[in-house]
């Protein structure tokens, strides 16, 4: 029997929602940032051994990164990559034992990280994350301002805090109702990944802006298409391991579903999120307007918005390429991969 809860009922989506209807593009140097990435993930040890044997080596984030920022600058897109790769890597040691029963367990390892930030150097013999962290952060953080690494810094403490939640349902037995599920997916589905768009493309944006509601409801229905996109791909990885932590899980508890029933009900929110995304993308100039931005603030909200909308797709093209979810022999897992490429018409 095959799955019923799996990235082929995502796919179809392309049918069913605009938004998605056109494939992303894909960034013209991936393959050089592919090899860059993964020497860079090895050398920092988040990385050990063949990559097909782990599922953050199998993930290609370079992939990702070079379909959401298929135009920007190469070291703009590397670093982008390599912050997915160590978001994975932290999100693959939240998720397992010690860490993912235990809320003080999620808050202590983040109290290291956050202080490596603050020093500015990793303490000796500090594991893989809190070095990696550090170098990111100093690479990023140099050409923005305070309040943007400020919002950065909040965003990963919404992650912490998102993520122990997660912990201590998991210890309890506690399955989120539908209204408590939305709002901590987003906190745990690496909300500071958003603020990355800026110094990707070299802009800042200002914060009357990013208060609106119009804005949010941008930023935060693709943030959650993005979460409930993965939790569709990974529902069957999950489900083996007893999370309770990705929609589908939560609408079958809910309403009493069978799988695949409470899989078509979340492409269905998939559906109407995105709309809600794109309806408010269209009333965002007026808005612009009545903010009297400069015309510098008003491009930059301009192409921060377009890579926001073109995520959603990016990412769904990544989960039909990627190894993350999958369980294969990594011979298979190659093959699979090379037969994606010529399926998206990705080449070298």
């Amino acid at each position: 029997m095959g799955r019923v809860v799996d990235i082929s009922l995502l796919l179809s989506m392309t049918d069913r929602a605009a938004a998605l209807a056109s494939p992303s593009a894909m960034h013209p140097e991936s393959w050089q940032l592919g090899a860059q990435v993964e020497a860079w993930a090895r050398g920092r040890g988040l990385v050990l051994g063949d990559p097909d044997t782990s599922p953050l080596g199998r993930a290609r984030c370079e992939r990702l990164a070079a379909r959401v920022f298929p135009d920007a600058e190469l070291a703009s897109v590397d670093l982008f990559a390599r912050w997915l790769t160590w978001a994975l890597a932290l999100d693959d040691t939240l998720d397992h034992p010690p860490l993912a029963d235990s809320g003080s367990a999620v808050h202590a390892l983040y109290d290291d990280l956050l202080r490596a930030m603050r020093r500015g150097h990793a303490r000796p013999g500090a594991r893989p994350l809190e070095s990696a962290l550090v170098e990111l952060w100093q690479a990023t953080s140099k050409g923005m301002s305070r309040d943007w690494r400020r919002r950065f810094i909040l965003q990963l403490e919404a992650h912490r805090d998102g993520c122990a939640e997660e912990a201590v349902n998991r210890r309890i037995r506690h399955v989120p109702t539908p209204p408590e599920f939305a709002a901590l997916r987003r906190r745990a589905c690496g909300p500071f990944l958003y603020d990355l768009v800026e110094p990707v493309l070299g802009v800042e944006l200002p914060a009357r802006l990013l208060r609106t509601p119009r804005w949010l409801t941008v930023a935060e229905s693709v943030a959650d298409v993005v979460a409930w996109s993965n939790d569709l791909a990974s529902h069957e990885m999950e489900s083996a391991r007893g999370d309770v932590h990705g929609l589908p899980a939560v609408l079958a508890a809910a309403h009493h579903l069978a799988p695949e029933q409470a899989a078509e009900l979340v492409a269905d929110r998939i559906a109407a999120r995105l709309e809600q995304a794109w309806k408010a993308a269209r009333r965002l100039p007026e808005m612009l307007d009545r903010l009297q931005l400069t015309v510098a603030q008003r491009a930059a909200a301009a192409q921060v918005v377009k890579v926001l909308l073109d995520t959603p797709r990016a990412h769904m093209d990544w989960l039909a390429e990627s190894g993350r979810y999958e369980s294969a022999a990594p011979a298979q897992l190659r093959l699979n991969a090379l037969s994606d490429c010529r399926i998206l018409g990705v080449g070298r």
